[in-house]
């Protein structure tokens, strides 16, 4: 019985890997075990996954015994879970995995929170409305910068150390930076407030006769530390497990007459402001090990990071941390520094400019404002021998047979009016028709950013002979997917809540309905990285953009002919496709979003595919109604033939 019990826990997957011939604990592990640890959740079981084959090593001895994991190998792993990359955790039910360093975390609070309500500590992790690294990679800069680059630079570091010793990484500099910056918060106003009366009471203290004159002798940063002691007293008291009503101290007259612009601004407290949040549990086993390595290999290093050192010591103030780190082999301590090294902060020359400001200035001076309308950059493409071509739709007719579809399968089962659901069903008449043409018995279908799920589930049904994985970033539909799903009785589909980076599985056909922006040239990516065909109808091209992996134009002719700044003005003109514009601006937003589709196009068949940019039937369907059909080599020879689509294929 209590076997059972423990099997219907979901399963938390953590990877362990070797450094010069000794297993060890990558940092994404030890931030997922830190959390653990902190939150002091058991809704899990934890297993640490050895990449080494045959490995009778275990990194269990660096862990408390408070901490209940299990060794696995890499081969014994669920299917689902081995092609996600780690940290993921498998739900009950075999069929979710949620993959991801962030999704993985927030997902680890939101547990603790079901199992006990009452850890305000644990729910204040989650930030001012629960959305601390919510935001995934790809868009975020600031979820980047935690989520990959400190911990990538930090792992970087570690396997060298004496060489790299002499100037640290751009993130840690970015975030050192950040951490300087005086910080705005939701209603800072009543702490600044409260801020500037403390300080004036302070010089009153000071004044040998009380008369607001500040002593002489006193510190240049003294009036500072006195506030800095208000800031970290409204951080700690926010992670209060019992909730304490707040003080009604009201300000005098005085304080309450001066301007908002003429208060003083908050310091940074912890890594996103005032409050200790999931940023600073992901950043602590990273500063940590990063300081214990310079204080060992390049203690001098350390003076270009004050601000950073004084966050570290900020963070062993909040209670749990020090239980949570020493039950993880961390033995946090207050850094020793040596003598003859001042905390005097980063010179011009060793302070590079950050990460964050060095991809805004490059956005900055590579979209200058847009300037009139497309027409000189589509004349300068047709003088080039460059025009929008639309191929003739295989099968215009085709439907899926609707009236006898199980009802959780429509869209009108959903929240949505009835004029939109049936514009959905005919979005997803085109989609199904390509992807049921393509799909062979066994073969894998993963539909991207698949929302609620209305394409994945539609062709679950259509081909049961397949596996379809779903893959969404955003938990709330995701769960809503699988519900309809176990209403359906689908055993052929899958559920992963990760960014596109972390999925790392194969399959044969990669489906996108309206992929956002730059989600289009990712899918794409993916797509051709592992010779899948492709079915991608893409939107919100005015969101297009240069990325950390692509830039625009992307195929050869088009950057031979456009310059970036060309390329965007197509993009957002793309964008005029809406039925309430003018029927002549409607068509020139047709013809750029088809100029748009065919630079992908060409720059997917340098990979060897064969791409068809057609129009989705009816017209009326979508203002974006754009359909990229993409083949990879071995399947060129395939035809799409009116008459082979007919009928659904079950295939």
């Amino acid at each position: 019985m209590m076997h059972t019990e423990i099997k219907r826990h979901p399963s938390l997957y953590l990877e362990v890997c070797s450094q010069n011939e000794e297993l060890r604990l990558p940092l994404h592990t030890s931030i997922a075990l830190f959390l653990l640890s902190y939150c002091d959740c058991k809704s899990f079981k934890v297993f640490l996954v050895s990449t080494e084959p045959g490995s009778s090593q275990s990194p269990r001895s660096q862990l408390s015994e408070s901490l209940d994991v299990t060794d696995v190998q890499l081969e014994d792993l669920p299917q689902l879970v081995r092609g996600c990359r780690l940290p993921a955790v498998l739900d009950e039910t075999g069929s979710l995995c949620r993959a991801g360093l962030a999704v993985v975390l927030r997902h680890i609070i939101n547990k603790t929170l079901q199992a006990d309500p009452s850890r305000n500590d644990v729910l204040a992790l989650l930030g001012f409305k629960k959305t601390c690294l919510k935001a995934c990679a790809e868009v975020s800069k600031w979820t980047r910068l935690c989520e990959i680059g400190i911990p990538s630079a930090v792992e970087e570091h570690l396997k060298n150390p004496n060489n790299q010793y002499q100037q640290p990484p751009l993130s840690i500099l970015t975030l050192e930076r950040r951490l300087a910056e005086p910080v705005k918060v939701h209603n800072d106003d009543k702490i600044r407030r409260q801020k500037l009366q403390e300080q004036r009471q302070n010089e009153k203290n000071e004044s040998p006769e009380g008369g607001g004159i500040p002593d002489s002798g006193s510190e240049p940063g003294q009036s500072a530390q006195v506030c800095d002691g208000l800031e970290l007293r409204a951080a700690l008291a926010k992670l209060s497990v019992d909730s304490v009503p707040t003080p009604t101290t009201r300000e005098n007259s005085e304080i309450r007459k001066v301007k908002t612009t003429d208060l003083p601004p908050l310091e940074h407290v912890f890594a996103e402001g005032l409050y200790f949040t999931l940023t600073d549990v992901v950043l602590l086993p990273c500063i940590h090990q990063y300081l214990c390595s310079l204080l060992a290999n390049a203690a001098s290093t350390v003076h270009q990071l004050p601000h950073l050192l004084r966050w570290y010591s900020r963070v062993q103030e909040v209670p749990g941390v020090l239980r949570a780190a020493e039950a993880c082999g961390m033995a946090l301590s207050i850094p020793q520094l040596p003598a003859s090294s001042g905390l005097l902060g980063p010179s011009a020359e060793d302070n590079p400019t950050s990460l964050l400001e060095q991809e805004e200035g490059q956005e900055m001076s590579t979209q200058p404002p847009f300037v009139g309308g497309p027409r000189p950059t589509m004349t300068k493409l047709q003088e080039n021998g460059i025009e929008a071509a639309f191929a003739p739709h295989p099968c215009p007719a085709w439907t899926l047979p609707w009236d006898s579809l199980p009802g959780a399968i429509n869209p009108t089962e959903g929240k949505m009016s009835n004029i939109r659901a049936a514009r959905k069903r005919q979005q997803l008449n085109n989609l199904v028709a390509m992807v049921t043409e393509l799909a062979r018995p066994g073969y894998t279908v993963v539909d991207f950013c698949s929302g609620t799920g209305h394409v994945g589930i539609v062709l679950a049904h259509m081909l049961p002979d397949c596996q379809v994985i779903l893959i969404e970033n955003k938990e709330e539909s995701l769960v809503r997917a699988q519900s309809r799903s176990t209403e359906l009785g689908l055993k052929n589909l899958s559920f992963i809540q990760a960014n596109l980076d972390y999925f790392t599985g194969a399959f044969h056909i990669g489906v996108a309905l309206h992929a956002c922006g730059v989600a289009t040239d990712m899918v794409m990516e993916h797509c051709i990285q592992a010779g899948a065909a492709f079915v991608i109808s893409p939107c919100c091209y005015g969101f297009i953009q240069n990325a950390i992996k692509f830039s625009f134009p992307k195929s050869k002719k088009f950057q031979e002919t456009l310059t970036y700044k060309e390329h965007m003005i197509l993009c957002r003109f793309a964008d005029q496709t809406a039925v309430q514009l003018p029927p002549d601006r409607r068509l020139i937003g047709k013809q750029c979003m088809g100029l748009v589709d065919l630079d992908r196009s060409w720059a997917a068949e340098t990979h060897g595919y064969s791409v068809l940019v057609m129009t989705m039937e009816p017209e009326s369907c979508s203002p974006k109604n754009n359909m990229l059909v993409g083949r990879p080599p071995q399947n060129n020879g395939l035809e799409v033939g009116a008459g082979q689509l007919e009928a659904p294929a079950h295939n």
